[in-house]
């Protein structure tokens, strides 16, 4: 009948046959399953082929000891725990630690009682229900830890094809336009990140470059990017936020503080999500040479001057999405032929260095001033390698991200006047 539970399943193995009947008898009466064994030898081919909950053995038999079956028996590698208890005249404390040495979990001394035999019993079947409430959630837990390892590798599957439509954003590494070039670094520290680089053409004499990086990391940072990277789009400029509408219709580049003031209402008013970002956003002018720039947040904008000396920019500035009406001041500085910006997240200048010091400002110059040779992508490549040397790992605890612009020539139809080498450093990245 169904809610009926089945009787323990004891086994008796004693070469006396006055001792297993009289043990029998007694089992047999409070309700146990009860077989009987002469030798330890039948009763170990008995629990190959068979589940047994309970063994009361005989310590002295001939052939096998119930000590050594005691052992045979534990080697069997049952997945359900079995209770055995050794009847034993022995009474020396060097025969009882042998006997629990062997796995034996209980003793009962000759002649034994009706009444402490049934103790001894009900100890036992405490002990085995523990176990089998013990056993009972470890199949819980393992079939969950299973469901979970399916979710997880149905996550990853879906994070990794995030990662791969993610890198589309900056699908040109390197930009070209003629009088300038743009090269882009994006290297995330998990599957997908909250950094964000890119450029575009505002018209044929000014380009636009920027580098945000969105609060936090993961999938909410990612869809974040993945958002930002729509709203400054080049091919699209009437969606692009950096754009607006003149009296005529037109679309009018507006000034970097502009475009901060406005990315600040967009995320406070519209967007409303729990995450900021910073950013540094430059527009430079092929005729004039200046670069207009804003700082939000962001680390500070680096300039590197044709003679190889490396300039900080801008004067902080505050993050994006955190303060309503938050003022955002606009700075310039003019470039000549040769000079180049660049910008990093503070996953470069935040990273941790053994010694407990961040990478910092001093490192990005100095790597910076090392690799002035270099083209804008060999550049950007080296500053993972000098970061990847002095921390002692390749894998970081944020994600890395830069820019590098280069301006050629200001002057219309000219071959560019600066050229670098593309020299590769000692250590590729899969980027």
């Amino acid at each position: 009948m169904p809610g009926l539970v089945a009787p323990r399943r004891v086994l008796v193995v004693d070469d006396s046959r006055a001792q297993r009947h009289m043990l029998s008898m007694h089992l047999r009466r409070w309700g146990y399953e009860v077989t009987e064994c002469e030798d330890a030898m039948t009763a170990l081919r008995v629990c190959e082929g068979a589940e047994v909950d309970i063994i009361i053995s005989d310590w002295m038999m001939p052939g096998m000891t119930g000590l050594e079956f005691c052992r045979k028996f534990r080697d069997m590698g049952r997945e359900a725990y079995g209770y055995f208890v050794l009847l034993t005249s022995k009474s020396e404390k060097t025969e009882i630690a042998d006997g629990l040495e062997a796995g034996a979990d209980d003793f009962l001394t000759k002649p034994v009682s009706s009444n402490e035999l049934r103790a001894r019993l009900r100890a036992g079947e405490r002990m085995l229900a523990m176990q089998s409430e013990v056993l009972a959630k470890n199949k819980v837990i393992a079939s969950t830890l299973v469901e979970l390892q399916k979710l997880y590798d149905s996550l990853d599957r879906d994070l990794i094809e995030a990662r791969k439509l993610q890198q589309t954003l900056i699908r040109d590494r390197v930009r070209d336009y003629g009088w300038s070039r743009a090269s882009l670094l994006l290297r995330n520290s998990g599957r997908v990140g909250g950094d964000l680089v890119g450029s575009f053409e505002a018209d044929k004499n000014r380009v636009v470059v920027y580098s945000i990086d969105v609060s936090g990391h993961g999938i909410a940072s990612a869809m974040m990017t993945a958002r930002l990277a729509g709203f400054l789009t080049g091919s699209s400029p009437d969606q692009n936020l950096a754009f607006d509408r003149g009296l005529v219709g037109q679309q009018v580049l507006l000034t970097p503080d502009a475009v901060a003031e406005k990315f600040n209402r967009l995320m406070l008013e519209e967007i409303q999500a729990e995450q900021y970002f910073t950013m540094v956003f430059a527009v430079i002018d092929r005729v004039t040479g200046q670069a207009s720039m804003v700082q939000a947040g962001h680390p500070h904008p680096m300039l590197i001057r044709a003679s190889g000396e490396v300039v900080q920019l801008g004067d902080g500035g505050l993050p994006i999405g955190l303060i309503p009406d938050a003022a955002y001041e606009r700075f310039e500085v003019t470039l000549r032929p040769g000079d180049r910006l660049v910008m990093v997240s503070d996953g470069l200048t935040e990273c941790p260095l053994p010694d407990g010091q961040d990478f910092g400002v001093e490192g990005l110059t100095q790597s910076l001033t090392q690799s002035t040779h270099l083209s804008g992508a060999d550049l950007l490549e080296a500053l993972v390698w000098d970061l990847t040397r002095q921390s002692g790992s390749d894998s970081f605890p944020d994600d890395i991200s830069g820019v590098v612009f280069d301006l050629l020539s200001n002057k219309p139809g000219k071959q560019p006047a600066v050229t670098r080498t593309a020299k590769q450093p000692d250590r590729l990245f899969d980027w």
